[in-house]
């Protein structure tokens, strides 16, 4: 009703003044202006009445079975509509050089208000493809019930870590991620916060759920608070109590945290560093040094999967490229494995028997 009595006011305007202006040019000094104003006002008062409920059937049509619309649709129509509005004043423009009286207005005004209408429902009834399109369908998406059944909660470290995207498009993980409204707002500041190497991994992260539901996986977003609890940490390991709900990290100070709670826990470093590959003593290896190492004569490489190889006795090939090494022994760290080796020459020197077949690795 608003948008019909808005736009018979508006059609009552334009008639009143083209009444007023015919009356002119019949007689100016008779009562003819005050007839042609007020038989303006009363036809278009009609029309715009009949003409308005008409444009409203036909734009409701679009938003018949719009009931709860999500902030998706929300954004996409308020976008939309002010494109539609500006469309509408570029097209009614011409208006105003070539009618020159005194309905340019508000005819103009008439055809920016149903342009801008007409768009912000077609903004609404498209407004998940709008912002999937311009990638804000994670900051915009439908806040979805929160089940505990066949779910796992993310915490930041889980969110920020590759491994998540590639065990989603392998199918391993759980047919929907609960993601806490506090863990997307603590990688949003990593986002935009200085450090180039925790922003780059925080936007990846961002970007990861976008193709985690493209791999048919829903995301939940839950807006639940844990107010009796200040640690970001405990608030996900409480949440994951409450909820029921498995959670993932990368942290092993949340997996305890977790798992004291009575609640399970997958800690993606573990299970990555239990699935890297072994390199035992006297394994020959092909690698790019890079950099020297901490230690006197050591060179610095690494292998595809990011293990960092330490080379004794190797300053002078640092730099070059597809160095033959073997392997003296590993060692578990948190970022990984961390590979001792000696140059193949060396070796060749010291025991003078023939090599086995060498397995060629260079760093990505």
């Amino acid at each position: 009703m608003i948008f019909v009595e808005v736009f018979r006011l508006l059609v009552v305007l334009i008639g009143a003044i083209a009444g007023l202006q015919i009356g002119k040019e019949i007689s100016a000094a008779s009562a003819a202006p005050v007839l042609g104003t007020t038989l303006g006002a009363f036809v278009t008062y009609v029309a715009g009445g009949v003409i308005g409920r008409m444009l409203d059937r036909g734009m409701g049509a679009v938003t018949r079975r719009l009931r709860d619309i999500p902030p998706a649709e929300v954004f996409a129509a308020s976008v939309t509509g002010a494109l539609g509005l500006l469309v509408g004043l570029v097209a009614g423009l011409p208006l105003l050089g070539l009618v020159r009286s005194s309905i340019d207005y508000p005819s103009l005004a008439a055809i920016c208000w149903v342009m801008a209408v007409l768009a912000a429902r077609f903004g609404a009834s498209k407004g998940e493809q709008f912002v999937d399109m311009l990638n804000l369908s994670r900051r915009l998406s439908r806040h979805t019930e929160i089940t505990s059944d066949d779910s796992a909660l993310l915490d930041s470290s889980a969110l920020m870590d590759k491994y998540l995207l590639i065990l989603g498009n392998s199918g391993l993980l759980p047919r929907s991620l609960i993601v806490p409204q506090f863990v997307l707002d603590q990688v949003d500041t990593i986002a935009a916060g200085p450090d180039p190497v925790s922003s780059r991994r925080a936007k990846r992260g961002l970007e990861s759920l976008d193709a985690l539901r493209s791999a048919g996986i829903v995301i939940q977003i839950a807006d639940e608070e844990v107010p009796e609890v200040d640690d970001l940490n405990e608030k996900v390991a409480a949440l994951a109590e409450r909820l029921g709900a498995r959670a993932i990290t990368c942290s092993g100070e949340v997996a305890s945290m977790v798992e004291a709670r009575g609640a399970k826990a997958l800690d993606l470093r573990r299970l990555s560093s239990n699935l890297l590959p072994e390199h035992l003593p006297g394994e020959h290896l092909t690698v790019d040094l890079v950099r020297p190492g901490r230690q006197a004569r050591q060179a610095i490489g690494y292998l595809p999967d990011g293990d960092m190889v330490v080379v004794n006795d190797a300053e002078e090939a640092i730099g070059k490229v597809g160095v033959d090494v073997v392997v003296a022994s590993t060692r578990q760290t948190t970022q990984g494995v961390l590979v001792f080796a000696n140059l193949r020459s060396s070796v060749r020197k010291d025991s003078g028997s023939a090599d086995p077949p060498v397995q060629s690795f260079s760093p990505s």
